[in-house]
C-alpha cells in the first residue's frame, strides 16, 4: 500500500489534486446537465397530463409512479454493473470487453424488459389490491400499455450511456438528451392533439428513441474511424462464466438502486397515512420536487467517481485511484453543503411556485429545512456508493442501503411519524437518521480499501485470458 500510494510533498498533492477536479469537471458537467433534462422531461410531461384534466393527471402520475419502481429502477439498477467492468476494461485499453459488456447488458435487459412487460399488463389489478381508485387504475393501465415500447428503447439507451460514459465520453450524451427535451414539447403538442391521453405516453418513449438513435450512429461512427476498435471483437463471443460473473454483480447493483428508489416511494406512500393525508402530500411532493433538482448533481458525482476510480484500477494506478476517490469525496462534501444551503434559501419561494394554499406553502418551509440535512449528507453517501461502485464491489453499498434505508430509517421515521406524532417532520427526521447510518457504514467500507489490492484485481479483470472470460470479478466476489 505504502509502495503505490507514497507521501508526495503538499505542492504536488495540491496540484494533483487541481489535475483530478479538472479532469472530473469535464465528465461531471456534461452529466449534470443530462439528468436535469430527464426532470426536464418528467416536468413537461407532467404539465400536459394536467392540461388533460384530474382524470388523466392522476392516473398517469400514477402509472408513471408504478412505471419507476417496477421498471426503470430495475434497467437502471442492472446497468450499474458495466460502470467497473467497462471502467476498468477502458484504463486498461481492452476494447473486446467492452464490446463483449455493452452486447450482454443490451441482451440482459431486453430479457428482463419482457418480465417487466407481464407486470404493466396487470397493473390495473396490482394497484385495486392495495386499495387505488379502479377508474384510474385502468386509466394507469392505458398509460402503460402505450408506453411499453420504452423498456425496450431503455434497454439500449441506458448501456449506450454506461458505455461511453465509462471512456469519459459525456458530452455527446448531454447533447442527444437536450435535443430530446426541444422535441418532447412539439411531439406532445401534435399527439396530445391526434392520441389525447395516450398521446403523452407515446410522447416519451419516441423522444427516447431518438436519443438511441443519434448514439448508436455516433458509437458506430467513433468505433470504425477512431483506430479500428470496432475490428478487435467481442461483440457475439459470450460464454457462460461472463454471464454468470456480470450477472453476480448486477444483482447487487441492481438492489443498491432498487432499494433507494423504493423507499422514497414508500415515504411518499407513508405520507398518505399522516392525519393530514391532503396536506402532507402536497408538502412532500414539493419538497422532492427540488431534491429531484440536487438528485441530478448528486447522481453525476456518484457516476463520475464510479468512472475514474474504474479508469484508473484498469490501468494499474492504485494511487490515482486513490486521489480521484477521495478528491470526490471532498467535492461532494462541499457540493452537498452548497445544495443544502440553497434549499434553506429557496425554501421561502418554493412552495409557493407550486401552492397557493398557506398551509402547504408553511408546511413546504419548514420541511426544507429537515431536507437541506439530508441533502448534506446525501451528495458523500451518493459518491461513496460510486467508489464502491467502481472497485467493483457494488454489494457494499446495497449493505449500507439496506441497513440505513430499512433498518434505521423507515421504522424510527414510522415511529416518530405516527407514535410520537411527529408527522411529516418525523418521517424526515428517520430518513435523516437513516442516511447518516448509511454514511457511516460506507464511510468505513471506503477507508479500509487496499487500492494495491483493488489494482491487482483489476487486472485480472481487464488482462483477458485464452478464452476472453470476465475472470476479474469472480476473483474479486472469492475475496469478500
Amino acid at each position: 500500500m505504502e509502495e503505490e500510494i507514497p507521501h508526495r510533498r503538499p505542492e504536488k498533492l495540491l496540484g494533483a489534486a487541481f489535475s483530478e477536479l479538472k479532469t472530473q469537471q469535464a465528465i461531471a458537467f456534461p452529466l449534470v446537465a443530462m439528468n436535469l433534462t430527464w426532470f426536464a422531461k418528467i416536468a413537461i410531461t407532467t404539465a400536459f397530463l394536467g392540461r388533460l384534466g384530474e382524470l388523466e393527471l392522476a392516473s398517469g402520475t400514477l402509472g408513471f409512479m408504478f412505471a419507476n419502481v417496477t421498471g426503470f429502477s430495475v434497467l437502471n439498477g442492472l446497468c450499474g454493473a458495466m460502470e467497473p467492468i467497462c471502467g476498468q476494461a477502458y484504463g486498461a485499453k481492452n476494447f473486446k470487453l467492452l464490446h463483449k459488456t455493452l452486447a450482454m447488458m443490451v441482451s440482459l435487459l431486453l430479457l428482463t424488459s419482457l418480465c417487466i412487460c407481464f407486470l404493466w399488463l396487470n397493473v390495473d389489478t396490482i394497484l385495486v389490491y392495495f386499495g387505488q381508485q379502479e377508474d384510474i387504475c385502468i386509466e394507469a393501465k392505458r398509460y402503460l400499455f402505450y408506453l411499453l415500447p420504452d423498456l425496450m428503447i431503455t434497454s439500449f439507451l441506458c448501456p449506450l450511456k454506461s458505455y461511453l460514459s465509462s471512456q469519459s465520453i459525456t458530452v455527446p450524451i448531454m447533447l442527444t438528451s437536450a435535443l430530446a427535451v426541444v422535441l418532447h414539447v412539439p411531439v406532445n403538442i401534435f399527439l396530445t392533439k391526434t392520441r389525447g391521453f395516450e398521446g403523452v405516453s407515446m410522447a416519451i418513449w419516441i423522444t427516447d428513441l431518438v436519443v438511441v438513435v443519434l448514439l448508436v450512429i455516433y458509437v458506430m461512427v467513433t468505433e470504425f474511424r477512431k483506430g479500428g476498435k470496432w475490428k478487435e471483437g467481442g461483440w457475439t463471443s459470450q460464454g457462460i462464466e461472463d454471464w454468470i460473473q456480470l450477472l453476480k454483480l448486477c444483482g447487487p447493483c441492481c438492489l443498491t438502486t432498487c432499494l433507494e428508489w423504493w423507499c422514497y416511494e414508500i415515504l411518499v406512500l407513508l405520507t398518505g397515512k399522516l392525519p393530514n393525508a391532503k396536506q402532507a402530500v402536497g408538502v412532500i411532493a414539493i419538497v422532492l420536487n427540488f431534491d429531484y433538482l440536487l438528485y441530478s448533481v448528486m447522481l453525476s458525482l456518484a457516476t463520475c467517481a464510479s468512472i475514474r476510480v474504474s479508469n484508473e484500477l484498469g490501468a494499474n494506478q492504485a494511487g490515482p485511484a486513490y486521489r480521484s476517490a477521495y478528491t470526490s469525496l471532498a467535492l461532494s462534501s462541499v457540493a452537498g453543503l452548497a445544495g443544502g444551503l440553497v434549499m434553506v434559501l429557496a425554501r421561502g419561494k418554493w412552495g409557493a411556485l407550486f401552492s397557493h394554499d398557506k398551509g402547504i406553502v408553511k408546511g413546504a418551509k419548514n420541511a426544507m429545512l429537515w431536507m437541506s440535512l439530508v441533502e448534506v449528507v446525501n451528495f458523500p453517501l451518493a459518491v461513496c456508493g460510486g467508489i464502491v461502485r467502481g472497485t467493483a464491489r457494488p454489494w457494499l453499498a446495497m449493505y449500507a442501503n439496506l441497513g440505513g434505508f430499512y433498518l434505521l430509517a423507515l421504522p424510527l421515521g414510522v415511529n416518530l411519524a405516527f407514535k410520537v406524532h411527529m408527522g411529516l417532520k418525523g418521517l424526515l427526521i428517520g430518513f435523516l437518521v437513516g442516511m447518516v447510518g448509511c454514511l457511516v457504514l460506507l464511510s468505513m467500507f471506503v477507508s479500509r480499501i487496499n487500492w494495491a489490492e483493488e489494482a491487482e484485481k483489476a487486472q485480472r479483470l481487464v488482462v483477458e485470458d485464452a478464452g476472453g472470460k470476465i475472470s476479474a470479478t469472480a476473483e474479486n466476489m472469492a475475496t469478500e
